[in-house]
């Protein structure tokens, strides 16, 4: 059979199962705006580029759909020339927002199109507005809700979806809730485990903890305020008064990805560490890692700290349940919907550095708690999210999809 996966990223979340598609000999191609990282055997990469960048002189509000638009005009072109040399998809499988996905049913009517659905925009009710301080005008809710514009298309034009978790399910549309089904990406358990006593030396990054007793880890794609950065900095100000001993390790960027910096040109990492009296001696941050170095990280924490607003629900989150760690969390809808209180995790307001603070210390003070946690917290992910149920769902969903396209044609 014949697959084509659009994405801006590759592979993104459709790593696991393009390439089991592509060691089952099926004939997968990936349309993608990315050049970055390494090929995967059994995927076709294919990159396209849009034509140009939106107009300055486009109304802001604008913005998004116009850069949408020209990245589906730029992957419509790149699958024409495709269709042009014969080829002609099963099934389309594509992520929804980032414009890729636009105009696929227009060059290909009759092929089913299954859209990953990751997030659709409020301006009330979850990430926006979330702070006690915000504010939402009437400039943001008009905003925000022509920044759906792009995902309604394909709501509208797909014939089935697929969100994530439920928490991110419940943010679309009443009217296209059916037509999406909720199946998680899916965490390989075989890969993210507990490995018991491991001992934290990253060489490359020239950081040997294998002398800490206690380490406190956090992962983010950036260091902003979306994930809980600022809180977690006031919370490690705190632990280091309390607790001298303990080392903390932060991996990740430190850009805005989601948000807005501090100020032009500054980060919150920068505003963090000017405006705290922290001990830098323990303090680590890695930057990005790879793989194993990343797994090293979870597998030797004490405790791993993961805030975020109402927003997408992390991968790095049920990784870091799936290595054993001791979570301490946000309880905000995304985590609850995974972390029970002193059942998998412990749960902390996130606006409150203390009581995260306070949270930490609870499971760094006992060993029996931390045992208890841990073990929950796989098992949770090996019931729920694991790869090896999860991937299974995805496939049957490709088939009943191209099944029913197949008997409508007929």
């Amino acid at each position: 059979m014949r697959f084509l996966f659009l994405h801006s990223s590759f592979p993104a979340q459709f790593f696991y199962l393009a390439r089991y598609l592509g060691t089952c000999g099926h004939q997968v191609v990936f349309l993608t705006k990315s050049d970055e990282g390494g090929e995967i055997s059994g995927i076709r990469r294919i990159v396209y580029k849009p034509a140009r960048d939106p107009s300055r002189h486009t109304h802001p509000y604008l913005l998004g759909l116009e850069k949408a638009v020209l990245e589906g005009q730029a992957a419509f072109q790149t699958a024409w020339a495709l269709k042009e040399q014969g080829f002609v998809p099963d099934v389309i499988i594509g992520h929804s927002g980032w414009g890729s996905t636009l105009y696929m049913k227009d060059l290909y009517p009759n092929v089913p199109f299954l859209g990953y659905f990751e997030w659709f925009y409020r301006a009330h009710g979850s990430d926006v507005g979330f702070g006690p301080n915000e504010k939402v005008g009437p400039d943001d809710e008009c905003r925000i809700r022509t920044k759906n514009g792009p995902i309604l298309l394909d709501l509208f034009g797909c014939d089935v979806g697929i969100s994530p978790t439920y928490w991110q399910h419940s943010q679309f549309p009443v009217e296209y809730c059916q037509k999406i089904k909720v199946i998680h990406d899916g965490i390989n358990t075989e890969i993210c485990k507990p490995q018991p006593n491991r001992k934290l030396m990253l060489p490359q990054q020239n950081l040997d903890l294998s002398h800490a007793q206690e380490i406190v880890t956090y992962v983010g794609r950036g260091m902003e305020p979306y994930r809980g950065f600022p809180q977690f900095m006031h919370a490690v100000s705190l632990l280091q008064k309390r607790r001298p001993q303990c080392h903390v390790v932060i991996v990740g960027g430190d850009g805005v990805f989601y948000g807005t910096p501090p100020s032009q040109g500054d980060t919150w990492k920068n505003k963090m560490l000017n405006e705290l009296s922290l001990d830098l001696n323990k303090i680590h941050f890695t930057g990005y890692l790879n793989r194993n170095d990343y797994l090293t990280v979870l597998q030797a924490s004490t405790v791993h700290v993961y805030l975020t607003r109402p927003f997408v629900l992390s991968w790095s989150m049920l990784e870091a349940m799936a290595c054993g760690c001791t979570l301490v969390a946000s309880a905000t809808p995304p985590v609850q919907e995974v972390v029970l209180d002193r059942v998998n995790g412990l749960l902390t307001d996130f606006f409150s550095p203390q009581q995260l603070a306070g949270r930490i210390e609870e499971a760094l003070d006992d060993r029996q708690l931390r045992v208890a946690l841990s073990h929950r917290a796989r098992e949770t992910v090996l019931d729920r999210y694991d790869l090896r149920k999860m991937l299974p769902l995805q496939i049957s969903l490709l088939q009943d999809t191209i099944e029913s396209c197949r008997r409508v044609k007929a």
